[in-house]
């Protein structure tokens, strides 16, 4: 599907196009806490005043329930609007993505457990980082009962996506590192999955190129960079949608929960130190295009960072980790045993060299102090 990718130059120009061109005067509003720190709050009281309905839904926490979704979904039927918003980070995007999804569904049942029939509902999102790329993959996680249920379906893809660089003015510093890290990881974990295409090698080519490109004005807050790193977070969603993550996504989740580390800032610290094992131990290929291929790509991920070797790309992986001057969490003992049991099978099964127990005990024991 593609997607119309609006700016939000002059004031939100092409967005009072979009309203205008497709009669727009009722609008289902998801948005997080950081809404009323944005430029665009402003936007939608004016349209508000012009007469346009808007209806607000942000009564979800991160990690989204499930509950959450249900009264979303009985709040967007009562409001009778045919488009939905979602301004915000990874969890707005989900709450907005499954309202979407199972608005034309039987609310007197489970919606986990209904067929899914697309609907022609609009969904325009408006990403506030520049991280999850969201708003380009076909993917959402809610919580339901307290286990993790993962959403997926293509007619969740938002077919309108609207870049506003002023959301990254307010974002705080730890916040801007991590949520870029999670996008450079989406793009180098997409580069070596096993599901990787020439198509998506293409998205994350151009993602990593713009992240170390932009990646000094985007820390320095530049509004040009900011603008770029949106687009780079983007294309590594583009990415990741035909390919999903692999092994440092599944290592990544339980760092977050142990250790109140971000997601993306968790994602990093595993690459950096994945990155080099697989490089030696390219033996345990798993990737059905064969050990040589598999080298190959490994050498074009070094020549993407603008290195030689696969081993100048380790350290240079390394280098930009510690740039950031974030924190390596300590581990206890204790706690080895339940990393080790805590990574998805399944997204491991993404992953092009084939890792064992003992070797993701092994690699937690580098990854952290």
């Amino acid at each position: 599907m593609e997607q119309l990718v609006l700016s939000s130059e002059n004031n939100y120009a092409e967005l009072n196009g979009y309203l205008a061109d497709n009669n727009i005067c009722n609008i289902f509003l998801v948005c997080d806490s950081a809404f009323g720190f944005l430029k665009i709050k402003d936007y939608f009281e004016g349209l508000e005043e012009d007469g346009i309905e808007i209806t607000r839904f942000s009564d979800f926490q991160p990690n989204p329930l499930y509950e959450s979704v249900v009264e979303g979904v009985r709040l967007f039927k009562e409001s009778g609007a045919k488009l939905i918003i979602a301004v915000g980070g990874g969890s707005a995007m989900d709450v907005a993505k499954c309202i979407k999804l199972y608005s034309n569904m039987d609310p007197s049942k489970n919606y986990l457990e209904q067929e899914i029939v697309p609907n022609d509902v609009v969904l325009l999102a408006v990403p506030t980082t520049a991280g999850t790329g969201s708003e380009a993959t076909r993917f959402a996680v809610i919580y339901y009962e307290g286990k993790k249920q993962s959403v997926a379906d293509y007619s969740i893809i938002p077919s309108v996506v609207l870049f506003d660089e002023s959301a990254l003015r307010t974002l705080p510093l730890y916040q801007k590192k991590s949520t870029m890290l999670d996008a450079f990881c989406h793009a180098i974990e997409s580069y070596w999955s096993v599901n990787s295409n020439d198509e998506s090698k293409e998205y994350s080519r151009k993602a990593v190129s713009m992240i170390l490109d932009n990646l000094d004005g985007y820390l320095a807050n530049d509004e040009a960079a900011n603008r770029s790193m949106m687009t780079a977070a983007h294309y590594a969603g583009k990415a990741i949608n035909i390919t999903q993550t692999t092994a440092g996504h599944a290592m990544c989740y339980k760092l977050t929960s142990l250790y109140g580390v971000a997601h993306g800032h968790a994602a990093a610290l595993v690459d950096t130190k994945l990155f080099p094992y697989m490089v030696s131990n390219t033996k345990d290929c798993v990737d059905p295009r064969g050990e040589d291929y598999l080298k190959k790509t490994f050498e074009e991920i070094a020549s993407m960072l603008g290195c030689g070797s696969t081993g100048e790309a380790g350290i240079k992986l390394q280098g930009i980790f510690d740039s950031l001057e974030l924190k390596v969490p300590e581990a206890k003992e204790e706690d080895y045993a339940e990393l080790k049991t805590s990574v998805n099978p399944v997204r491991l099964k993404n992953n092009p060299v084939k890792l064992t127990e003992e070797t993701i005990e092994s690699l937690y024991r580098t990854i952290l102090k």
